[in-house]
Order: structure tokens, then C-alpha cells, then sequence
């Protein structure tokens, strides 16, 4: 019988073994290389459409998500110039990390609203982006817009006890507030020299939530600040009277839009207030400055400053990331922003950016670069701290206007 004997050579077979091996080595490897390509490409079209829908990336990069102390801070761990002096907002681990998180996931550490802004509509809605800050800036706590409660209508007519500020013959409280001491830099309010703009108008006020009004005003126990009758046009008149002082000729619209407007709807507003401001631009071409005066929606711890011994309701300044030119609006508010918190140090929470996501997010601010809603106090404040702001805003917009038409004649000659 014939045996039959099968040999296998070791030496080939492990030859082709090895080859197997580097061959699916190699897939392994493209295959990885494949999947973080894609996965790459993915991260970057999220940071693109990030960076094109929020501030936060395209609002001065880095600079723009933190407060200006924090910001010097971390200049000074290499430049000894820029170090803190003292500042509460020294550089920390604890605020190295929440800055990261906040880059990485738009989550605020110090705001447990974040966390449920990105899975709950609405939530995010009064989310806003830090730009520039000042002594009064808490980078936490940034500005609040609440519509008012369904069916009130802002009704609420003058009531309650004003305090010091008795009520005048039109049930409005008097128009003078005590005057002003120096502050710190020895800088008071000035008095009004005799430059005038010779009957032109140059400034327009008005109020895309003209109800807005405050509670201790309103008196009683009042859910809803807002009022047909006490709010913050009251505000916008005293910023128009005060420019007329200072010699800048100024317009003051009042409208009441839930009575002017056929089929008033909330949401709108900016509609109808953008019409309000094209009518005013046509008939008065010399227009130059336009601001949209608000009340915010926060406390009084957080709208309240006090200065040489009075309290004074601080400002916040709102830019419209929509407006494609809100880089310019950005520059107007940071020259008003500067020059407030010089002459009043603190009064100022600092200017904010919002998108599309948390507000209207274009304000009117697209028909000129030089328009900028103003948030003046909360809703805790008191008309009396708000005409004294008013009163400083004035005296600081005079000297922007003063100071830009001494440039434009220089450049004119």
C-alpha cells in the first residue's frame, strides 16, 4: 500500500501569515485615519456655525468671553504691567475651568440655566455674550427681557408711595434730582457750556418696550412691571431734556405701541419700532445718534450701584450680533461704555452681545452705526436713580458729540 505523506513548509507559511498581518494592519490603520478625517471635518463645520451664530468666537475670540480684570490677569502671569492690582477677579483654577467649559460646551458654570439651555426651548433665551467689561460687570450675570404677563397689558396706572421723588401736576415725579459730587477722579457733572447744535436734531430717543416700569413705582402687589402711564419713556423725556441743555438738539419718541399698533402682537415690537425710527431719520436728516432705552429685567442687586452716597441704576449696553455691522455699533457703545465708567465708576455692567437665539438680536441697530439699546436699572430700581443715570448718560453723549464734531471740522478745514 502506498502511503501519501503531505508536507507544509513553516517557513513560507509564516511569510504569509506575516504579510496577512501587515496587510490588516495597514486597513486598520487608514481605517482610523479615515474615521478621524471625518470626524475632524464634522468638528470644524460645528465650530464654523458656532463661531458664524454666537459671539463668543467671533466677538474678539477670547477676549470677548471673559470680563476685562480676569482678561488682565492673565496678561499679568507674563506682563508684571497688567497684573490685577487687587482685583476680585484674579486669576484662578476655578475660573481657568469654568472659562474652558463655557468654550467647549456653552455651558456657564455660574448660570444653572445652561445646562438645561441646549435640551429646553426657551431656556436660552436671555443667554448673552460678555464683550466688554467694567467695575460694575459681574461676567454671571448679564441681562434679562421678560415679556409681560399674558393679559395684563402693562395697564398699571401711577401708585404707590415714589419716595422722595413726590409727584409733579402730570402725575410724573419732579424732573430735579440733587446735584452730583465729584467722584473719585475729582470729575462731577458738568455744567452745560454754550455749544449748541442751533435747532438741529441730532439724537433720537425712543423705547421698543415703552411699558417697562418698575416696582416700586407702581406700588401695590403688582406681578407685572409694566405700565401704560409710569415707565420708561419717562426716562427717555429726561435724556432728551438733559441733551437740550447741553446744547445737542434732541428727539424723544413716546409711542405707545400697544395702543398705536392695529393687532398688537409682543414678538413685533422691533417691527414697529424700526418704523418708528425710519420716519424720524426721514424727516430729520441731521439724526446722528440713536438709542433705544430699556429697563432690564433683573434685580436690584444686580441693577444698583451706589456712588459718592446715592444710588445711581446701572446700564448694560446691548449689541445685535445679527446687525452684520455690529462691529461698528460695538465701538460707538464702547466709547459711551469708557467714558461713563471713567466719570462714574461701576454705573456700567458692562456691553453684551446677543444672538438670534437670545433676542431679536439686530435691535434697529443696522440703520446706523451709531445705535445702541440702553438697558437703565431693573426693575427694582426707582425712577429717582434712573433720572440720575440718565443725567450722567447725558452729560457723556454731549461730550461724544462735542468731541466728534470738533473732529469732523478739523478734517472739513
Amino acid at each position: 500500500m502506498k502511503r501519501t505523506f503531505f508536507t507544509f513548509n513553516v517557513g513560507r507559511g509564516s511569510e504569509r501569515l506575516r504579510s496577512l498581518l501587515v496587510t490588516g494592519k495597514s486597513f486598520a490603520v487608514l481605517s482610523l485615519c479615515s474615521m478621524l478625517f471625518f470626524v475632524l471635518i464634522g468638528i470644524a463645520g460645528t465650530v464654523h456655525r458656532q463661531s458664524s451664530a454666537s459671539p463668543i468666537s467671533s466677538m474678539k475670540g477670547l477676549a470677548a468671553a471673559v470680563s476685562s480684570a480676569f482678561f488682565a490677569d492673565m496678561l499679568g502671569m507674563e506682563l508684571p504691567a497688567f497684573e490685577g492690582g487687587g482685583s476680585d477677579e484674579s486669576l484662578s483654577k476655578q475660573q481657568i475651568g469654568a472659562f474652558l467649559v463655557r468654550m467647549l460646551t456653552d455651558i456657564n458654570p455660574n448660570d444653572p440655566k445652561s445646562l438645561l439651555a441646549g435640551a429646553m426651548p426657551g431656556m436660552n433665551g436671555n443667554d448673552s455674550i460678555l464683550l466688554r467689561g467694567g467695575k460694575g460687570t459681574d461676567a454671571a450675570v448679564g441681562p434679562e427681557d421678560h415679556e409681560p404677563i399674558e393679559g395684563s397689558g402693562g395697564d398699571h396706572h401711577n401708585g404707590g408711595d415714589t419716595g422722595d421723588a413726590s409727584e409733579g401736576p402730570d402725575g410724573e415725579p419732579p424732573d430735579e434730582v440733587e446735584p452730583d459730587e465729584p467722584d473719585k477722579n475729582g470729575a462731577g457733572p458738568e455744567q452745560p457750556d454754550k455749544q449748541s447744535t442751533g435747532g438741529r436734531k441730532v439724537v433720537f430717543i425712543y423705547h421698543t418696550h415703552n411699558r417697562e416700569s418698575w416696582y416700586p413705582e407702581l406700588g401695590g402687589n403688582t406681578k407685572d412691571p409694566n405700565s401704560s402711564t409710569k415707565n420708561i419713556t419717562l426716562v427717555g423725556k429726561r435724556l432728551a431734556k438733559k441733551l437740550e441743555e447741553y446744547g445737542v438738539g434732541a428727539l424723544h419718541s413716546d409711542t405707545d405701541y400697544p395702543t398705536a399698533i392695529p393687532d398688537y402682537r409682543w414678538e413685533l415690537l422691533y417691527k414697529y419700532s424700526m418704523k418708528t425710527v425710519k420716519e424720524a431719520m426721514a424727516a430729520n436728516s441731521d439724526l446722528t445718534f440713536f438709542f433705544d432705552i430699556h429697563r432690564d429685567a433683573n434685580r436690584r442687586k444686580h441693577t444698583t450701584v451706589t456712588i459718592n452716597g446715592k444710588d445711581y441704576a446701572q446700564v448694560y449696553f446691548i449689541i445685535g450680533h445679527r446687525n452684520p455691522h455690529w462691529r461698528e455699533n460695538e465701538k460707538f457703545a464702547a466709547r459711551i461704555h469708557d467714558a461713563i465708567e471713567q466719570k462714574y465708576p461701576g454705573i456700567s455692567r458692562g456691553i453684551w452681545g446677543k444672538t438670534a437665539a437670545s433676542g431679536n438680536a439686530e435691535y434697529n441697530q443696522s440703520l446706523s452705526s451709531n445705535s445702541v439699546l440702553i438697558e437703565i436699572g431693573g426693575v427694582d430700581n426707582t425712577l429717582e436713580e434712573s433720572y440720575r443715570t440718565a443725567d450722567a448718560l447725558a452729560q457723556v453723549i454731549a461730550d461724544l458729540y462735542w468731541d466728534a464734531e470738533k473732529v469732523d471740522a478739523a478734517a472739513r478745514n
